[in-house]
């Protein structure tokens, strides 16, 4: 038996990756993307065509972190060849709502009739399109866009009023 766990998972074509101590670069069509993993006593390699994460030990703790980066480089892969899409709807039924994107802020203007616009952070590099009731964003981090469609639906969360009479709201239908 083996002393540690060590997986290993294949580069796609079309994909250039960089490993150098605990951080990885992936180069790709739609970009580049970069992360340092912190896992001690996890170590990733490039061996040839594939990527290779070991861990010392076969405790418990080192086989998620192992699963982990392996999940994170595929994640990071998909970036770069496809790209990640959030759609979400803008629903109302008392007041009509109007998104807007001003920089890296999303503001969401007239939410129940509030005078003050509802603001939501855009993380990193993501886009975020507005097409009428629907707002779409996309990107190549997953994390980054996935923050970014929280934050715009947190944005517009009701708060001391009955949620099954006030469903208004920015909601994500379908994600990456």
């Amino acid at each position: 038996m083996p002393l540690g766990v060590k997986e290993k998972i294949d580069v796609p074509k079309g994909l250039e990756l960089k490993v150098s101590g605990r951080s990885v670069d992936v180069i790709g069509p739609k970009g580049n993307l970069s992360k340092t993993f912190r896992f001690p006593g996890v170590k990733v390699s490039l061996e040839g065509k594939e990527v290779a994460v070991e861990a010392s030990s076969r405790r418990r703790r080192d086989k998620a972190a192992v699963g982990t980066i392996i999940s994170h480089l595929k994640n990071m892969f998909k970036g770069v060849t496809d790209g990640f899409n959030y759609k979400m709807r803008v629903v109302y039924s008392h007041f009509p709502i109007t998104v807007k994107v001003e920089g890296k802020r999303v503001s969401v203007n007239n939410f129940l009739g509030e005078r003050h616009p509802r603001l939501a952070d855009v993380v990193g590099d993501v886009k975020v399109e507005v097409n009428g009731d629907e707002v779409i964003v996309s990107g190549i981090n997953k994390e980054e866009v996935g923050q970014t469609a929280v934050n715009i639906e947190r944005s517009t969360r009701v708060t001391h009023k009955d949620r099954r009479i006030f469903q208004d709201g920015c909601y994500i239908v379908e994600g990456a």
